[in-house]
């Protein structure tokens, strides 16, 4: 699924979706550069990857300087850089009466600016290579969350950012998509399953019955990244095991 040689960087590549990318994109040959703020958990994850199929970056995805060095390291390393996965994220989920200025600006910073800087960065790259970039949004940037507006807000800044940005590069074709995951069994969702009446809602939600698995949303990443999707541009695929197809209202009794 990949050309020759090709090299991909993955955000937030040390655990959950990232991780799962990680080996997914390592099993159908690319060079993966691993990115993310924790070194010991991306060490972890390249841990069966070959030296010189793989480079470790610690980076911090809202900070210029640490994005520049990543950039700068990968084409070093490998010459080019063919896909982006702008996966890196962090959520808290409180109302805006109980939600500080500095745990907001954190929320946007990491979910979108963090998008920012690493689109920015490497397009120069990702324009000689005809690459493509592909986010991780969420269905909670295509809808509101109750107790979620900082996090919606960033994923919605994702949403209609990748929409945007693969508007602007006709010429160069470099393709821009995101994905929209629902419950993916992570970190980030532990709290929702320690809480089983919470949890239990949720299943109640999606059609299939379960949260996704982070190879769930990879085998969808890796497919938008790949030339397989050569003609796809500009999409936010919900990964949501059919949430999105309700229009909300409850279940009918349809024995009366």
């Amino acid at each position: 699924m990949s050309k020759d040689n090709s090299t991909v960087i993955i955000t937030g590549a040390g655990s959950g979706i990232g991780l799962a990318c990680v080996k997914r994109f390592y099993d159908h040959g690319y060079n993966i550069v691993l990115a993310g703020r924790t070194e010991d958990k991306l060490k972890q994850a390249a841990s069966e990857l070959a030296d010189n199929r793989h480079l470790i970056v610690k980076c911090d995805v809202s900070n210029e300087d640490d994005v520049k060095n990543l950039i700068n390291k990968t084409n070093d390393a490998f010459g080019a850089i063919d896909t982006v996965v702008n996966n890196a994220g962090f959520a808290v989920m409180k109302a805006i009466d109980e939600l500080e200025v500095d745990e907001w600006k954190k929320v946007q910073e990491i979910n979108s600016t963090g998008v920012f800087l690493v689109s920015k960065l490497a397009m120069p790259y990702l324009s000689k290579s005809k690459g493509s970039i592909v986010n991780v949004s969420s269905v909670s940037g295509l809808g509101g969350d109750w107790g979620g507006f900082a996090y919606n807000a960033s994923k919605g800044a994702v949403s209609n950012f990748t929409r945007a940005l693969a508007l602007d590069y006709k010429q160069t074709k470099v393709r821009v998509n995101a994905v929209a995951p629902s419950f993916t069994d992570t970190a980030m969702a532990e709290g929702l399953k320690d809480n089983k009446k919470l949890y239990d809602r949720f299943m109640e939600r999606i059609p299939m019955g379960r949260p996704a698995e982070p190879d769930d949303i990879a085998k969808v990443i890796c497919f938008l990244a790949s030339p397989d999707a050569g003609f796809v541009n500009g999409v936010i695929l919900p990964v949501d095991g059919g949430l999105s197809a309700s229009n909300g209202q409850p279940p009918l009794n349809m024995q009366g």
